[in-house]
């Protein structure tokens, strides 16, 4: 961004966050979100993620500029100093394109549901009993049946988290790829997964549904007892990431191919 954007301050209710805010609000001159060019959103990656649905459902996607306050803050910058004016940090910030993933479920009941997932969009078993599923892929049976705790689907900006520890391919961001990993598969044993185009449509088919029920889970948003979930790339709601020079999102990903 060449000139200083319109700045909104949006802060997470943690007492850590609220403090380490207590600076800027008098730092800057802040306007409302509704009057803002860019959101910067103060908290943990967990907060972000938070405003980032709320722009998905209220369909007004902003880009947003977070500023780590929690724990891991992998989506987030550094802590903000009096070096440098957050809106000068702002303005000389990266952008980073993030296409969220479209859930569309039908449940046992056949009540529709539709929601959203910048991470990823998994399915996993409710009970004890294992989990099967169909998997299609652009409409052709690609799997007639997956046995195991469950699987998920990940964008390139959630393949360093949930699908990593399950044993995921990490995905660069330009990639424009979606990871298809299994959780703890038992049939087949030795399947690992798969990656695809971002412009494939995955589906899945609970067999068995009510002596197996199984949920779908969009990053945080859940839907119990499903019969049939499709999966896709959403290009008309892509979100936007700042980050500071040298800290893009992309390099984190791929410093995380490196760690030991």
């Amino acid at each position: 961004m060449s000139v200083e954007p319109r700045l909104a301050l949006i802060v997470s209710d943690s007492p850590r966050a609220q403090a380490g805010a207590a600076e800027l609000r008098r730092s800057h001159n802040w306007v409302p979100p509704t009057e803002a060019d860019v959101l910067v959103v103060v908290g943990g990656d967990g907060f972000l993620l938070h405003v980032l649905h709320e722009m998905l459902d209220w369909d007004h996607m902003l880009p947003c500029y977070g500023l780590n306050l929690g724990t891991v803050g992998f989506l987030m910058n550094g802590q903000h100093d009096d070096a440098r004016p957050i809106g000068k940090r702002v303005a000389e910030a990266h952008a980073v394109s993030v296409r969220p993933l479209e859930m569309h479920v039908v449940d046992q009941h056949g009540k529709s549901f539709c929601y959203y997932a910048i991470n990823e969009v998994s399915l996993l078993r409710e009970t004890r009993q294992t989990a099967k599923l169909e998997v299609r892929i652009n409409g052709k049976v690609r799997m007639e049946e997956l046995a195991g705790d469950g699987i998920l689907v990940s964008t390139p900006a959630g393949s360093t988290a949930y699908n990593l520890s399950a044993g995921g391919p990490i995905l660069p961001l330009g990639s424009r790829m979606l990871a298809l990993t299994p959780l703890s598969p038992f049939r087949p044993r030795r399947w690992k997964g798969a990656i695809l185009p971002e412009s494939a449509e995955v589906e899945f088919r609970v067999l068995e549904p009510r002596k197996r029920p199984v949920a779908a889970v969009a990053d945080q948003k859940e839907v119990r007892e499903v019969r049939d979930v499709k999966i896709v790339a959403c290009q008309r709601k892509e979100l936007t990431l700042l980050f500071d020079p040298g800290a893009s999102l992309e390099e984190r990903i791929f410093a995380e191919q490196f760690q030991v």
